[in-house]
């Protein structure tokens, strides 16, 4: 060998080694597609020893499907003369497949004809078998995605829409060919679109929210009920990326709980009786409306209750409720309370304060005792009921504010009318719908509700495990006026949580005013009628045998004491059954 050829074999021998170094498949084919170099990942990838497969046509190691497929690919790089890049299946020497990626490119000769091909082979078995299992995975979930009934929509942090299925369009009404991309809440025009500020809330503090419930105000479904689930996306590292809702349609399983049964709750009011249920009907009614609501009632009744649930149950739920007490301050200090001020408007107004009309733009506001608010506060009360705007005190610039306005009242306002103490025409605006909460004494079945919820309330407030109360407590509570109200029963049980010392509140656990009402002496000889009554022993044994010998429930059946039915089942043994 000569000089000049040393250093150029010694350069061919390095690029060799080099190319036996990387784990990617090099060869080169003539023409006719016979191997003339291949490198030992190549090698290694069919499974083949070098000099069995040098000099092979690709026929050889190639199956059936595959020269097929090879031969598309070559004729295309020879015809196009640029590389070509193709995925195929090969059989490997001991019968395995494998996925490969092919790079090919032309060789060509001083002349600038294409004399072979070189081929840089990359085995991707385990990448495309993971993305065939990830596209058979995704169909499934656009086959579940599409055929769900609820709407299902997604969205990035920046609430613009990644995918929205079919149902989305017959719930919402959204056109959902023309939704994707867009930011969501822009593109609900014909509801009050309380379910972007959900998924608004979802996005913020990226938390999920389940069950939320609302009407949707939908122009095209009167009353139409939906509940919501907006949960926040993460990617595969954890990292927040967006949020997922789901709309449910429940507006026929909200007409059939109508039509079926009554209901115990409306938000958080309590109560199954009749008058209680011509309340959640109309307060149902009322929710999603605008219209301003005059709640009556007396005191203790649950009137801010009843406020709270109308926004809470409403398209302005995830706004501001802000609450005033009307009575509690003076005219000076209620005017700049409700319409806020401006600094130097009055003696030690240092800076400029926002009222609570302005702190509840866009939400409610409930006006708590509106009867004693005096005739300049009415009177500008009035201008914003009408017009829709303010002015701070020490200010005349206009400031309008959308706000719903709620007013409560234990007072006769008909009556202030007529005694000139009440402007009347404030009293119709106010007076468009007005919802009349009865006193407790006039909805007694609902006292064993009433006290299960703060037996409930207080259990966790107090960490205690109090079952119940006597029956002896339970005739005092219902034959007990109630003065004020429920908030009265709820301070009664929370008095008698801290005294008591058993599982049951009993009557030495009442205050004294409680124990010690007139009404007491009548409530001892119904007792004794009532245990009389309730522990003969044909009694027990039909009551036992209803409850499956539970004595507990047999107690609560016959309206007694647990441990009175344990003494005269032992008194009478055997004559009653344990």
């Amino acid at each position: 060998m000569g000089r000049e050829e040393r250093p150029l074999n010694d350069s061919l021998k390095n690029y060799e080694a080099m190319l036996n170094e990387i784990d990617d498949g090099v060869g080169e084919v003539d023409i006719k597609g016979n191997l003339t170099y291949i490198n030992n990942a190549g090698c290694r990838l069919w499974g083949y020893a070098r000099e069995e497969i040098i000099g092979t046509n690709y026929k050889f190691y190639t199956n059936q499907e595959g020269v097929k497929v090879v031969r598309e690919a070559y004729n295309k790089v020879y015809k196009t003369g640029q590389p070509n890049r193709f995925i195929h299946d090969i059989v490997r020497k001991d019968g395995t497949k494998r996925i490969v990626e092919d790079s090919v490119s032309p060789i060509r000769s001083g002349k600038d004809e294409i004399i072979g091909f070189r081929a840089v082979q990359r085995d991707v078995t385990d990448r495309v078998e993971t993305e065939r299992r990830f596209a058979s995975h995704r169909r499934r979930l656009e086959a579940i995605f599409g055929s769900v009934k609820d709407a299902i929509i997604t969205v990035d942090r920046e609430q613009k829409v990644i995918e929205i299925n079919k149902s989305a369009q017959d719930i919402c009404g959204i056109d959902i060919e023309k939704i994707g991309g867009k930011v969501f809440s822009e593109c609900l025009g014909q509801c009050g679109g309380t379910c972007a500020d959900v998924l608004r809330q979802t996005l913020g503090k990226q938390i999920p929210i389940s069950g939320y419930r609302i009407e949707c105000g939908h122009q095209n479904h009167y009353q139409q009920l939906v509940s919501i689930n907006s949960t926040p996306l993460l990617d595969y590292q954890g990292n927040f990326t967006g949020a997922v809702m789901v709309i449910r349609d429940i507006t026929l399983l909200r007409d059939l709980q109508r039509e079926l049964r009554e209901r115990h709750k409306f938000q958080n009011i309590i109560g199954r009786g009749e008058k209680m249920q011509e309340i959640y009907h109309l307060l149902e009614d009322l929710a999603s409306l605008e219209t301003t609501v005059l709640i009556t009632g007396e005191s203790g009744t649950g009137k801010e209750l009843v406020a709270r649930a109308l926004h809470y149950s409403g398209q302005r739920s995830f706004k501001p409720f802000v609450t005033v007490n009307c009575s509690a301050l003076a005219e000076s200090l209620l005017e700049s309370e409700l319409f806020g001020h401006v600094r130097g408007a009055f003696t030690g107004a240092v800076k400029d304060k926002q009222g609570r009309f302005e702190a509840a733009d866009g939400g409610t506001i409930l006006l708590d005792e509106i009867g004693d608010i005096s005739p300049l506060i009415q009177l500008k009360l009035l201008r914003v009921l009408q017009e829709k705007v303010f002015e701070r005190v020490g200010e005349s610039t206009p400031r309008k504010v959308d706000v719903r306005v709620i007013a409560s009242t234990n007072k006769d306002l008909k009556e202030k009318v007529r005694n000139g103490e009440f402007r009347e025409d404030l009293y119709y605006r106010l007076m468009v719908v007005e919802v009349a909460l009865p006193p407790l004494r006039e909805r007694r079945e609902d006292m064993p509700l009433l006290v299960d919820h703060f037996i409930h309330k207080f259990n966790e407030e107090f960490n205690k495990d109090i079952e119940g109360i006597s029956r002896e407590v339970l005739n005092i509570f219902m034959g007990y006026p109630w003065p004020g109200n429920v908030r009265e029963l709820e301070h009664v049980i929370e008095h008698a949580f801290i005294l008591c010392r058993g599982k049951v509140i009993t009557v030495e656990n009442l205050p004294a005013d409680i124990r010690d009402n007139p009404v007491m002496e009548k409530v001892k000889h119904a007792n004794r009628h009532v245990v009389k009554e309730a522990t003969s022993e044909q009694k027990i044994m039909e009551a036992l045998q209803k409850t499956g010998g539970n004595k507990a429930k047999a107690a609560r059946l016959l309206g007694i004491n647990r441990r009175t039915l344990y003494r005269i089942i032992a008194k009478n043994q055997p004559n009653c059954v344990s």
